[in-house]
Order: C-alpha cells, then sequence, then structure tokens
C-alpha cells in the first residue's frame, strides 16, 4: 500500500482523527449529563455539570483502552454516513472506467495509481472475481498520487474510457512494466489511440476536474493510499487479496 505524497492528505487524515479524539470526550460527558437530566427531569446545573465531567475524566484516564474502541465506532458510523452520501459519485464511473456487470447488484470502486505496484498485484484480483461473478461491476477511479506520469497514465486512460477501449488499455499499461511516457504511449497505440491524440491528452487540462473529484473522494474516506476499495459499506485499505474482496462482497450482499 502507498501512502499519498499530495500536500495535505496525510494531515488531513491527521486532523480528523484529533477531532474525533476530542468529539469522544465531548460526547461522553454530553451523553452522561443527557442520562442524568432525564433520571432527574430536569436540567443539570454548572456544579452538577463540572462535576460530571470529571467523572469521565478520570474514568477514561483510568480506562484509556476504551478511546480507540469508541473512536473506532465514531468512525465508523461517520464512515457509513459519508458512503451513502458519496454512493452516486463513487459508482457513477467517468464513460467507460469499469468492467463486469453494467447493473451490477454489488460495486466495488477501486481507487488506483498506474505507478503502484501493489494496483498491479490487485489487477488479478478483481479479474477473478468478474470472470467468477457475473452480478458483480468494479468502477475504476484514477488517483495519480505518486508521479508526473501517474498523471499523464490517468489522463489517457481517461481517454480510452471515452473510447470504450479502456480496460484494454488498463491492462496492456500495466503489463507493461515502469510507468513512462513511452509505456503509456505504446500502451495507447495497442489499444488504437494514435500518439497524437495521447499526447494531447496529457497537455489537456480536460481531465483535471475527474481527478481532482477523485482525490476529494479518497480523503472523504480517509483513504491512506492506493489501492482503496469500497464496496458496501467498507472501506478496504491495500491489495488486501481475492478473498478479503469476495468476503466483501458477501457481505454488501447481506450474506
Amino acid at each position: 500500500m502507498t501512502d499519498s505524497n499530495r500536500p495535505g492528505f496525510r494531515a488531513a487524515l491527521s486532523n480528523r482523527t484529533i477531532q474525533m479524539t476530542l468529539g469522544v470526550f465531548a460526547f461522553a460527558a454530553a451523553a452522561t449529563g443527557a442520562a442524568l437530566a432525564m433520571q432527574t427531569g430536569g436540567g443539570v446545573n454548572a456544579g452538577d455539570k463540572a462535576a460530571i465531567e470529571q467523572i469521565v475524566h478520570d474514568y477514561i484516564l483510568e480506562h484509556p483502552e476504551i478511546i480507540p474502541q469508541a473512536i473506532e465506532k465514531l468512525q465508523s458510523k461517520r464512515m457509513e454516513s459519508t458512503l451513502e452520501a458519496s454512493r452516486s459519485a463513487l459508482e457513477t464511473p467517468y464513460a467507460g472506467a469499469w468492467e463486469g456487470a453494467a447493473k451490477g447488484d454489488v460495486t466495488i470502486v477501486e481507487f488506483f495509481d498506474y505507478a503502484c505496484g501493489y494496483c498491479r498485484a490487485s489487477l488479478a484480483d478483481l479479474a477473478k472475481l468478474v470472470s467468477q461473478d457475473s452480478k458483480l461491476k468494479v468502477v475504476y477511479r484514477e488517483l495519480p498520487i505518486l508521479s508526473e506520469e501517474s498523471s499523464d497514465a490517468a489522463k489517457v486512460s481517461l481517454l480510452a474510457a471515452e473510447r470504450g477501449q479502456y480496460m484494454p488499455f488498463h491492462r496492456a499499461l500495466y503489463d507493461a512494466g515502469r510507468v513512462t511516457r513511452d509505456t503509456i504511449l505504446a500502451s495507447a497505440a495497442k489499444v488504437g489511440i494514435g500518439r497524437a491524440d495521447a499526447e494531447a491528452a496529457i497537455a489537456s487540462h480536460k481531465y483535471d476536474a475527474e481527478i481532482a473529484s477523485n482525490i476529494a473522494l479518497a480523503q472523504k474516506l480517509q483513504a491512506s493510499g492506493t489501492p482503496t476499495f469500497v464496496i458496501g459499506k467498507q472501506v478496504l485499505n491495500g491489495a488486501v487479496g481475492h478473498e478479503a474482496l469476495k468476503k466483501a462482497v458477501a457481505a454488501a450482499r447481506g450474506k
């Protein structure tokens, strides 16, 4: 799994973790105060409120193991909410940047970078899943965070999606090995995209909005790098393998 080197990407995740920790403290105190108010049938005065906050504070210090548990639960609830709010944006592919069933009952979304070796390794896992499951759809989202060549590859890849040659280009570029301008152009040529068109795509700003949108989505989902998979209510970071992906698909189906 690769960490993002985009400015602010990891910093945003750290800030969210701090905010969630503070939120856990605040929520615990507020919940205790609310419970007491319900029991007494009235409000909580300032003295009682301070006493409650001190009790919660002391309890957490004595039992710090509850903090990760609370943060995990809070994070899970927030993630579910974020996923549902972003579902359409996540699962609606750019042109032909998908494979599998056109109207699948479960959609795997992969954020990937062509310069990511772990993404290359995951290609076979996804191909196996699609071959085994006729109701599965895979949507690919470009997340070029590793190099300038990553961005060039993403732009030509999106051009291939418009031309109906997304998966042939996708596989050809990964098969080519290291991502360079030459391997990008050669892979494009293999699927019928001329050099001039590929170079024009690289120079163009046409695809900037799509790539920026993918980066924003990845940050919302607290993706730590590539690949990142979204399946149902789950976000899986890293090359988790065929079995983990298959299990997540089953969970999304409620099995």
